[in-house]
């Protein structure tokens, strides 16, 4: 009988990730309907996306990053709208107001997601694409795939050139079952901490925390996050990044000097596979670097931007 006990409290406890999973609401189409902005019904799922900035002038579209959703751009937006351009954000899959499709979150998963919007949307002039941190890998594989429809690639504080997560994240990422059980199991917790740690920072987007944090409580966010740390964020950048210097595509790379999520040492491996790439460095800066020293980013992009 104390077998049976013990089986199911085991079974229980491996289980349990998953049940509260399935037990969390779902972002759908009624709750979509709520958020600012617009949404388009794309082949992989409903897409949320906004139209910032100025009413006329050239197009910048903005891809963000692993956790926090498009509101993250929104002070940048502003500034540039101030300079006259338009801007696109939209929700990565699995974050924000847009769907959340199965599949694997790899880098050509998202270049689909964005080749699709911009098709929705009718957009074909040459546009300047910006990614941050995850964003920028996703960024740099569209420039890749799509040279003829860029004016030039903004990266900040970008992915691909060098980072480490931690061993608990490595684990996750290199065993199948017993990563995915432990990344459903603790992820929320390292999430809260990781995000509250932000608390006491001078920010330009009200409540960020807690804005990040509301993104638990939506079933599909923790398995979007890991595919994608399994998928986008474990892919090799070189050859994308040797491509899109072989295009001679402008690219303009801005780094967080204090960030501990994405070193800067990132540079080095930039100018390294691609000698022509324009990079910047903002002191005092850590990795939320979008919204705490979004002045400054701003500032580095009304210099070096072609209109």
């Amino acid at each position: 009988m104390i077998w049976w006990v013990l089986a199911a409290i085991v079974l229980t406890i491996l289980l349990a990730p998953f049940l509260a999973e399935a037990l969390r609401p779902s972002m759908s189409d009624a709750t979509r309907a709520k958020a600012p902005g617009h949404s388009a019904d794309l082949p992989l799922g409903a897409t949320h996306y906004q139209w910032l900035g100025a009413q006329t002038g050239p197009l910048i579209v903005c891809v963000h990053g692993l956790t926090t959703p498009s509101f993250v751009w929104h002070p940048i937006a502003a500034g540039l709208g101030r300079l006259g351009f338009r801007v696109l954000v939209y929700d990565l899959y699995g974050r924000g107001w847009s769907a959340r499709p199965r599949g694997a979150q790899d880098t050509g998963f998202f270049v689909t997601q964005l080749e699709d919007l911009l098709d929705a949307l009718g957009v074909d002039e040459p546009i300047t694409l910006m990614g941050y941190s995850m964003g920028g890998a996703i960024a740099a594989a569209f420039a890749a795939r799509h040279v003829d429809r860029l004016r030039q690639l903004v990266l900040l504080a970008p992915v691909g050139m060098g980072h480490d997560l931690g061993p608990i994240a490595r684990l996750v990422v290199n065993h199948d079952w017993l990563g995915r059980w432990l990344f459903m199991a603790l992820y929320g917790r390292q999430f809260r901490t990781a995000t509250e740690s932000e608390r006491g920072l001078d920010t330009s987007i009200d409540n960020v925390v807690d804005l990040q944090q509301a993104e638990l409580r939506w079933r599909g966010f923790r398995g979007a996050v890991l595919s994608s740390m399994r998928g986008a964020l474990d892919e090799d950048m070189a050859p994308i990044h040797r491509a899109i210097a072989s295009a001679g595509v402008p690219v303009l790379a801005i780094w967080a000097r204090e960030d501990d999520v994405i070193p800067i040492s990132g540079m080095g491996r930039l100018a390294e596979w691609n000698r022509d790439a324009r990079q910047e460095m903002i002191e005092g800066a850590g990795h939320a670097l979008a919204y705490t020293h979004d002045t400054e980013v701003v500032d580095l992009l009304d210099v070096l931007l072609t209109r």
